[in-house]
C-alpha cells in the first residue's frame, strides 16, 4: 500500500509508487511560479525516492527550462547531438528520430568527468501500450550488497565511454558514425558519493567499459555482478507513461532502462541539470580521460 504524506504548509501530496524507489507528486503545476517552499519539497522528494512522478502537466520550453532551473544549472540538450535549433538546452526524445533508444540499464552521461544531477523528461506523444521505463535505486543496491562485495566495490575505479559495448550492439552505419563523431571517456569510482545526501551508491551501467587493473573478462565479470543485484526487482520502480507525465531523477543514484516494446510514436522532452565531478569513498574525484565537456555542463556559457 502506498503511503501518501502531505505538508501542511503546502499543497504538494507525495505518496510512494514502490517499495524502495519511486514518489507520485500531486497538487504541483510545473508551469506555475512555483515558491520557495515547493521546490524545497520536491527536491527533498527526489533526494529520498530517487525518481518522482508528476500527472498532467502541460509544459512548453520556456517553461521546462525555467522549472528546471530551479533545480539548477542546466546543461546543453546532449554533449554529441546538441539541441534542436533555437532550443539549446533540450533532448529530443523521439522514437523516430536519431540516437534515442536506451534498452538498457545505464545512468545519463557517465562517460563524462562531471554526468547531470538530475534528469527532467517531459512525455509529449505517447504510445497507448508499451514504453515504460524502469528505475533502480543504486544507494539502496549498495548498501544490500554482501559485506566482502561491497569492499570490492568501493576499491574499484571503472572507465565509462559511448564507445562502448552497448553502442556496438544498438547502432550501425551512419548512426553509429554520428554517435562516435565525439569520443568521451572518463574513470568513476564504481561507489560515489552522493553531494548533498552523502549516500554511497554503485555507479554502472552501459556505458561502463572496463575496470582498471582488470582483464577484460574478469572486468566484465565484475561490473556483471554487481548490476544483476543493482537492478534487482527488490530496487527498482517500473512507469506506464502518459501524455503530460513529467518524471524527474536523482542521476547520482539511479539507473535506468527504458523498455522497447512498442511500435507507435513516442516523444518527450528532456533538461538535465549540471551535476559535479564524481568522488569516491577514498576521497578520490572521477576524471575526464577523452574529450572536454566543459560547455556541456554550463550550458554552453561561462556563467548561468
Amino acid at each position: 500500500m502506498s503511503q501518501t504524506l502531505t505538508r501542511e504548509h503546502t499543497a504538494v501530496e507525495i505518496a510512494r509508487v514502490a517499495g524502495n524507489i519511486g514518489a507520485e507528486i500531486k497538487g504541483v503545476d510545473a508551469a506555475a511560479d512555483l515558491s520557495q517552499e515547493v521546490v524545497a519539497e520536491l527536491r527533498q522528494a527526489l533526494l529520498t525516492h530517487k525518481v518522482i512522478f508528476l500527472r498532467n502537466q502541460s509544459l512548453d520550453y520556456d517553461q521546462l527550462v525555467r522549472f528546471g532551473r530551479r533545480l539548477g544549472t542546466l546543461t546543453l540538450g546532449h554533449p554529441i547531438y546538441g539541441g534542436p535549433e533555437g532550443y539549446p538546452l533540450l533532448r529530443e526524445m523521439d522514437s523516430m528520430g536519431e540516437g534515442t533508444r536506451a534498452n538498457y540499464w545505464h545512468a545519463d552521461f557517465t562517460y563524462m568527468q562531471n554526468p547531470p544531477a538530475f534528469a527532467i523528461l517531459h512525455n509529449t506523444i505517447c504510445p497507448e501500450v508499451g514504453g515504460d521505463t524502469m528505475w533502480a535505486n543504486a544507494a539502496l543496491a549498495y548498501r544490500n550488497l554482501p559485506d566482502g562485495l561491497r569492499t570490492l566495490a568501493e576499491s574499484l575505479r571503472v572507465i565509462h565511454s559511448n564507445d562502448s559495448d552497448f553502442t556496438d550492439a544498438t547502432y550501425d552505419g551512419d548512426v553509429r558514425n554520428n554517435y562516435l563523431k565525439n569520443v568521451f571517456t572518463a574513470e568513476h569510482p564504481a561507489v560515489r558519493v552522493h553531494p548533498e545526501t552523502g549516500e554511497r551508491a554503485l555507479m554502472l551501467g552501459g556505458f561502463a567499459r572496463r575496470v582498471v587493473g582488470y582483464s577484460p573478462q574478469a572486468g566484465r565479470d565484475v561490473l556483471r555482478t554487481l548490476t544483476e543485484y543493482a537492478t534487482l526487482p527488490e530496487h527498482t520502480v517500473r512507469w506506464r507513461w502518459h501524455k503530460g507525465d513529467l518524471v524527474i531523477w536523482d542521476n547520482q543514484a539511479t539507473l535506468h532502462y527504458a523498455i522497447k516494446d512498442y511500435t507507435e510514436h513516442r516523444r518527450g522532452e528532456r533538461v538535465t541539470v549540471a551535476g559535479q565531478t564524481t568522488l569516491g569513498v577514498d576521497g578520490r574525484p572521477g576524471e575526464a580521460i577523452i574529450g572536454n565537456t566543459a560547455e556541456f555542463g554550463t550550458g554552453g556559457t561561462t556563467a548561468m
